[in-house]
């Protein structure tokens, strides 16, 4: 896809951080948007922000019928969407696996995984049936995806399966010959300062943890780096709207793996594939002193 003016995205979790940096470029470009969020707040602020062709959906990702009611919503307002970002993603505390509770990956993966399932079954029959190109644009981790943190066993897992379905999506829409393709985001340039560091926000009383955690499990970004500095870590910064430009241009040159610095993961996954062949654990927990 080489021109957006006129057409149509949607990015789910597109109140803050990453998301509504991606709704901007594209708005940037010409492009109607439609931003969707669970938090109504937020939601109506980054409309309010935005400015131009963006319309503000409520949305819970990890509720099918939710996420059918914006593509309702999309295709009677645009008739059409072209490019889907199913971008909303949460986080757990850093905890050992054994001392998670069931309500951790309900949560986590009922958005992270389940809420990109959703998104596809949603939109995707209705953009094969339109007979035009268009992209799915999945946000995964590099912590999952390529190199898993051992102390985010929740987050990190649920982000591996964002990216194997993502291959597999790409396969099936090239493969039943389709003219739409799909694509694995991967944010990256050092660190990001969205609102995933303190997802716990939105999580839902039905799932809260019953067992209480230790604050210093669920840091915060300032307090993230302001111990990483104390250690003598120095964490470079990506900005967020950099990245969604970065994430603009591979949606443009028709990448698969969107990804700044994406030519270090092949060290990365010849090492780990080495470690498995060889029968090993290719991770280890990797702390800083910061969990």
């Amino acid at each position: 896809m080489k021109d957006f003016r006129g057409r149509v995205a949607v990015v789910t979790g597109g109140a803050s951080g990453i998301g509504k940096a991606l709704a901007k470029a594209f708005l940037g470009e010409g492009m109607k948007v439609v931003i969707a969020d669970v938090e109504e707040r937020a939601l109506a602020a980054a409309t309010r922000e935005l400015g131009g062709e963006v319309t503000g959906v409520l949305t819970d990702v990890s509720e099918p019928a939710s996420v059918n009611a914006l593509a309702d919503r999309v295709f009677e307002l645009h008739g059409a969407c072209h490019i889907l970002c199913n971008n909303a993603g949460v986080s757990a505390p850093n905890l050992d696996l054994w001392e998670t509770e069931p309500s951790d990956f309900r949560w986590v993966h009922g958005v992270n995984v389940n809420g990109v399932a959703h998104g596809v079954q949603a939109f995707v029959p209705r953009m094969i049936a339109s007979g035009e190109e268009g992209v799915v644009m999945n946000t995964s981790s590099g912590d999952g995806g390529i190199s898993p943190l051992a102390q985010q066993v929740v987050y990190a897992s649920s982000k591996a399966a964002v990216s194997i379905m993502t291959e597999c999506l790409a396969a099936q829409l090239t493969g039943r010959g389709t003219k739409l393709r799909a694509a694995i985001f991967y944010p990256s340039g050092g660190m990001l300062d969205t609102g995933i560091w303190t997802t716990k926000r939105n999580r839902p009383a039905a799932l809260a943890r019953r067992q209480a955690v230790d604050p210093a499990r669920e840091t915060t970004f300032a307090d993230f780096m302001a111990g990483a500095r104390k250690a003598g870590y120095a964490m470079p910064v990506q900005d967020l709207d950099e990245l969604a430009q970065f994430a603009l241009a591979g949606i443009r040159n028709g990448d698969f793996v969107i990804m700044i610095g994406r030519e270090s993961m092949e060290a990365t996954l010849v090492e780990r594939a080495r470690k498995l062949a060889r029968g090993e654990c290719p991770i280890e927990l990797q702390h800083m002193g910061l969990d």
